[in-house]
């Protein structure tokens, strides 16, 4: 063999390889995007990693998931949104109620699966439950449905209390306006007078808390909303150092020091959301899939706290919750 057709046969042999792996496809992309911030929601990010595994789909090794964390920021969320639909992504999993309001604003083409507490239909997220019909759809938990309920806890636990305080975020209208109609419902069927207090960053709290105490208001109800979520310890430490009772429906709110949680199962409806990503990256078309309802409800007592204000707890409600701080 002649030295040039050996070096040549080198060269083809090598660059096969290189070349083969070149065309081989890229791994489809998963947008994550959620309104808070990671620290805060570690668990619903994991269980949502679980249920797209359940699907098929590993993070690195057949799918690649994108996290973009607003950090509180709904100004941020735009050009979240943006650049994953100029780059195309595959799907994007907008996993809370803000994301999903500018996905759907931004794109009508690229895959939604949402996660949200609040009603899709009153969003406008879905023209319909059974078959969405567009590139929409997702899970729903039973926060807001939960609202009802949740003054009435915290009623039965202060039943001398006349007055209550809701507090809502005016930075997220489409939300709170819907949450402050449901429990203006509430506290009318109760025979209660509410008021609304607003807080949108750390700075409005001690002023909200300063109007709370000057209204008199027997008890607090925290607006379902993911801002609030992520101030979890410092929402709490408030409502400790005021000597107020206070309900909310995220776990970390009991866990850090307020009286009660009460609320839908937010890592189950994350799990699910992640197995409809992944059933969108085997071909399932959003039209045609219905939006589900994670129905799993779950209450926290802080016991500690009770006493400090106290509240004795009624036995009947201690068995039902599904853990108890003591």
């Amino acid at each position: 063999m002649r030295r040039r057709d050996f070096l040549t046969g080198i060269v083809v042999s090598t660059a096969m390889p290189l070349a083969a792996r070149a065309q081989q496809p890229a791994l489809p992309v998963v947008g994550f995007v959620n309104f808070a911030s990671a620290k805060d929601w570690a668990p619903q990010s994991s269980a949502f990693l679980k249920g797209l595994s359940e699907a098929g789909y590993v993070d690195g090794r057949n799918v690649v998931v994108e996290t973009h964390w607003a950090d509180g920021r709904i100004d941020r969320l735009p050009a979240i949104v943006a650049d994953l639909v100029h780059r195309q992504v595959a799907v994007i999993a907008a996993t809370s109620t803000e994301v999903a309001i500018a996905a759907k604003a931004a794109n009508t083409m690229i895959p939604i699966v949402f996660e949200t507490a609040s009603d899709p239909l009153q969003l406008g997220l879905v023209a319909h439950l059974n078959r969405p019909g567009s590139n929409v759809t997702g899970i729903t938990s039973v926060n807001v449905e939960m609202a009802p309920k949740r003054l009435q806890l915290l009623h039965e636990l202060v039943p001398t209390a006349s007055i209550m305080a809701l507090l809502v975020n005016p930075a997220n209208p489409r939300v709170t306006e819907t949450n402050i109609k449901l429990f203006q419902t509430a506290a009318r069927a109760l025979g209660l007078e509410l008021h609304v207090l607003n807080a949108s960053t750390e700075r409005d709290f001690d002023g909200a808390f300063a109007k709370l105490i000057q209204l008199r208001a027997g008890g607090l109800v925290i607006g379902p909303d993911t801002y609030f979520t992520g101030q979890n310890e410092q929402l709490a430490a408030l409502t400790v150092r005021h000597a107020v009772p206070a309900i909310y429906h995220s776990r970390s709110f009991a866990v850090a020091g307020g009286l009660l949680s009460y609320g839908g199962d937010t890592t189950e409806a994350y799990r699910l959301a992640g197995t409809y990503v992944g059933r969108i990256l085997k071909g399932e078309k959003p039209a045609d899939l219905p939006v589900q309802q994670a129905t799993k409800v779950e209450l926290y007592i802080n016991l500690k706290t009770a006493k400090a204000l106290g509240i004795t707890i009624p036995n009947t409600l201690l068995g039902r919750a599904n853990e108890v701080f003591e």
